[in-house]
């Protein structure tokens, strides 16, 4: 189990810290809406930031910023989004297409089509017609800076992670594939060829579905305990399911990284700022998934960092149980200053 680490006196996420972030414009002069997104420092010189579904273009199930290429989004919108939320973040944006498996980008290498929101391999087609590059990896390591290393989910768990002694950073998409397979053991390996040192990386865990909502039966739970102990769960739906948060922390620990800055306080306080947010509002009521008063909806949010739970977040779990065929992603970056 990772310790909680503030040994860097890292600056406690207060409300009106909430406040301040929020009071930004909530659209671009040329009347573009503003991405909304959560940022938590993870070291000094390096932040991570998750983007919420708010401040995008995007509409029906996608709504409203969706940043996932392959979701059947319209390509204008999900450039669009990007473009804003590059802006957003200050960072030029480093995207891969995501494969559920082991292997690690060195985004220090990567050749990839420049766009205007960073460079993509992650092959979405552009509003231009062409098609990006194709570069297949479920992590990211870099040791440049202002650059923004992105993952997408949608119920998945996106782990960031820093060496604040040598600016080495990396980000890992931490589905129950990919962990059987050992992407986190192949990210911390690939920070450490370039540099890094186990004992130094601090690292934070992204939104994700919770134990309590993934669902996935004996089957599957029984062959994950296998290979990560005590993550079978009883959920709140009735069935078996698996904790991917505590599969995380587990191979954390094998990998050597034992020092967690959690990303709940910062979450949590973005998520009582929002909680009459009328986009959102809006939103919730598309989702036609719990009760239609937003209040009433945050009531029964027990994991703010839960995907299903808190209406901040896409998640395909949550579009199937509301019988939608079809819903965003999110992205979630880390960059150095």
């Amino acid at each position: 189990m990772a310790e909680e680490f503030n040994a860097w006196n890292l600056p406690q996420h207060e409300d009106n810290e909430i406040l301040d972030s929020a009071s930004e414009p909530s659209h671009y002069e040329d009347g573009t809406p503003v991405a909304v997104t959560v940022p938590i420092i993870l070291a000094p010189g390096v932040r991570v930031y998750y983007a919420t579904r708010l401040g995008g273009v995007s509409q029906g199930p996608w709504a409203t910023l969706n940043l996932g290429g392959h979701t059947g989004d319209s390509a204008e919108h999900v450039y669009a989004n990007r473009v804003s939320f590059a802006q957003s973040i200050h960072a030029p944006l480093s995207l891969v297409t995501q494969v559920h498996g082991a292997t690690v980008a060195d985004a220090d290498t990567i050749e990839a089509t420049e766009v205007a929101y960073g460079f993509d391999g992650s092959d979405v087609v552009l509003p231009d017609g062409t098609t990006t590059a194709r570069i297949e990896a479920d992590a990211q390591v870099s040791v440049r800076s202002g650059i923004a290393l992105g993952m997408f989910a949608a119920d998945c768990l996106p782990l960031f992670l820093a060496d604040p002694v040598t600016g080495i950073i990396g980000a890992a998409h931490c589905g129950r594939k990919g962990l059987v397979g050992g992407v986190i053991e192949a990210t911390v390996a690939a920070m450490e060829a370039k540099g890094a040192q186990r004992g130094n990386i601090v690292a934070t865990l992204g939104p994700s579905i919770c134990g309590e909502c993934y669902e996935v039966g004996d089957a599957i739970a029984d062959s994950f305990e296998q290979r990560f102990p005590l993550t079978r769960t009883k959920t709140r739906f009735g069935g078996t399911g698996i904790d991917l948060a505590e599969a995380v922390r587990i191979d954390l620990a094998f990998a050597g990284v034992t020092k967690e800055v959690s990303s709940v306080p910062r979450v949590h306080a973005a998520t009582e700022y929002l909680n009459e947010d009328e986009e959102l509002t809006q939103i919730c009521l598309q989702d036609n998934l719990g009760p239609e008063d937003l209040i009433e909806r945050w009531n029964g949010v027990k994991h703010s960092l839960c995907t299903l739970e808190n209406p901040l977040w896409h998640s395909h779990r949550r579009a199937a149980r509301a019988g939608v065929s079809q819903e965003g992603r999110m992205l979630a970056v880390i960059v150095r200053d």
